[in-house]
């Protein structure tokens, strides 16, 4: 789960982060309001769940009272589009009005879990405000990681490490210390998978501040963090994926106009792959799961025929633990109370797919109902052409 910059900066206080003073607006009286108490220059910063944002418009420095008001009301309600967002941009809801700041230099620093070696890795750079992955191409030796075992826990020695590959200052060095120390804290503590400042800077007093925040939840773990789950804005979420999620349907919308219904996420890796080996284009990730039933695979299959870029259906179920009768019926019932436009394939294999494949042949719906995984895959990437 993601949350906005302002959320993230509530979060970095209570562990001792530093952040500059910002007021959240969503109206634009409220913003010009915010924009006077904190003095002039301050920033007008739009909030999306997306990078990019000042090179899309989404960032200005206002010097006056006049700025503050025309550089709100442009930024708030707002398309905006980044290379994160797509070519269809995220409306501009809310906006971060904060106090400017005297920048001597820019970092850049974040905390991720390293997938090889199982635990989390700090990764710090001089090049602060650029795209880390544009760092990562043309200046790699600039970027700087240490490795922190969670039994032994952030030392000393790792903060030294990351201060002196930065070039700070021995005024600096308590200051970084005490941020990344409350930087970690959260991370743990919070069961984040991600957490970034870019830029964190360095002002003329020799304060060190996260100019920027960007937080990223496991969800896995939100049950045991209520507070954080409040945190979530679902108009920053694809709405299909919303409405998945009410029935704990694993879905991801992709850019294709083949909707896959697969249970298990290694099936629909494979059956996502296997249809762009036959030159089709998966519209999404929709995985049922193992314990399914037959309600869940109704409201699934009514999520896959809610995207109108779909433009025909791969069902393809392996049962073990899931029965291919409940799949089968729940299919077969969703189908009734919609009008059908797109072709569907189904493929049924496991327990009770004999009872299964006979629910689809006698509903009485125009059903492709295929065995042999290739020969479905290769129907279902046709069909979806037209042809």
């Amino acid at each position: 789960m993601k949350i906005h910059e302002y959320q993230a900066k509530e979060l970095f206080k209570e562990y001792g982060v530093p952040v500059p003073r910002g007021i959240m607006a969503e109206e634009l009286d409220k913003a010009i309001d915010a924009a006077e108490t904190l003095g002039y220059p301050c920033v007008i910063k739009a909030q999306v769940h997306a990078g990019g944002r000042g090179k899309a418009g989404g960032v200005k420095l206002a010097k006056s009272p006049e700025e503050a008001q025309k550089f709100s009301g442009e930024i708030l309600g707002m398309t905006l589009i980044s290379k994160q967002t797509g070519p269809e941009g995220r409306l501009v809801r809310k906006i971060l009005v904060e106090e400017g700041m005297n920048i001597q230099k820019e970092l850049y620093l974040a905390i991720i879990i390293d997938r090889e070696s199982e635990v989390p890795v700090i990764i710090a750079s001089t090049e602060g405000g650029m795209e880390i992955e544009e760092v990562a191409e043309k200046n790699p030796e600039l970027i700087f990681t240490v490795k922190v075992h969670p039994v032994t826990g952030l030392s000393d020695f790792h903060i030294r490490n990351l201060a002196f590959n930065l070039n700070l200052t021995k005024p600096q060095m308590k200051n970084f210390s005490n941020l990344v120390r409350g930087l970690y804290a959260l991370f743990l503590e919070e069961d984040a998978s991600l957490v970034e400042i870019n830029p964190l800077v360095i002002t003329d007093k020799d304060e060190i501040i996260a100019l920027d925040g960007k937080i990223n939840f496991d969800d896995n773990g939100l049950m045991r963090h209520p507070k954080i789950a409040a945190l979530r804005d679902i108009h920053e979420e694809e709405p299909l994926e919303v409405e998945a999620s009410k029935f704990d349907l694993n879905y991801i919308k992709l850019d294709g106009n083949i909707g896959c219904m697969v249970n298990g996420a290694g099936l629909a890796m494979a059956t996502m792959d296997i249809l762009k080996y036959f030159g089709g284009e998966p519209a999404n990730f929709l995985d049922v799961g193992g314990g399914t039933s037959e309600e869940r695979v109704k409201e699934a299959f009514k999520i896959l025929l809610a995207d109108p870029n779909v433009k025909a259906v791969f069902v393809n179920i392996f049962g073990g633990i899931v029965r291919t009768d409940l799949v089968a019926r729940g299919i077969v019932n969703a189908v009734k109370n919609i009008q059908l436009n797109v072709p569907i394939v189904i493929r049924l294999v496991g327990t009770n797919e004999l009872e299964g494949r006979r629910i689809i042949a006698e509903s009485g719906i125009d059903f492709v109902s295929e065995l042999d995984l290739r020969t479905a895959a290769e129907k279902a990437v046709t069909l979806a052409k037209g042809v």
